[in-house]
């Protein structure tokens, strides 16, 4: 793993300096195949380098406690230690992922369908709620929704509503979204308080 993840930061790398150089800049098509390329590679990249940081910083960590005598500050470092071990294990999880084999479609754009089930006017309320969150779920990930159907209620619920979602890499975020979303509580709708699914 480890030998891929270093071949594929001396690319990334390797690309950063080819594009700086102002014969590729000049060149378009050169400069867009580069460019894509490269951002192929950022993500994976960067978490790599994160990785490194963290263990140079557990290393130091645990080198400064074996020399400290001060027992306080010899665990203080200990512990620090201990966290950097635990963060890298999540980075070492987090690059297994990276370089998994990407989906050809991942970089595509997508459309998100959301209709309400069975429960009436509850379930409406709970499908607009639904389209709020994927809403702000895309804004945060810096992709455009574009409503393309909305089929709404009088109390602002939502019988069924289609958008468009496009961006970097709109179908990889989305792609396991399917499915019955299912909720339980006091409905806005319930007057006598009872739990509804």
């Amino acid at each position: 793993m480890f030998k891929r993840l270093d071949e594929i930061l001396s690319r990334y790398d390797s690309l950063s300096e080819k594009l700086s150089d102002s014969a590729v800049v000049a060149d378009t098509g050169a400069f867009k195949a580069l460019s894509k390329e490269q951002a192929e590679l950022r993500d994976t990249a960067e978490k790599y380098r994160e990785y490194l940081r963290c263990e140079k910083e557990m290393k130091d960590a645990f080198a400064q406690a074996e020399a400290e005598s001060e027992k306080e500050m010899k665990a203080l470092f200990s512990d620090e230690g201990h966290a950097c071990r635990e963060r890298l294990e999540k980075l070492k999880e987090e690059l297994k992922i990276l370089l998994l084999p990407k989906d050809k479609n991942d970089g595509r754009s997508c459309y998100l369908e959301i209709r309400a089930g069975a429960g009436g006017e509850e379930a409406a309320l709970f499908a607009a709620e639904l389209c709020r969150m994927y809403k702000n779920y895309c804004a945060n990930h810096r992709l455009t929704t574009e409503q393309e159907s909305l089929s709404a209620t009088e109390l602002g619920g939502v019988k069924e509503a289609v958008f468009h979602v496009a961006g970097r890499d709109a179908y990889r975020l989305l792609k396991y979204e399917s499915g019955v979303h299912r909720v339980q509580r006091v409905p806005e709708t319930e007057t006598q308080g009872r739990i509804h699914t």
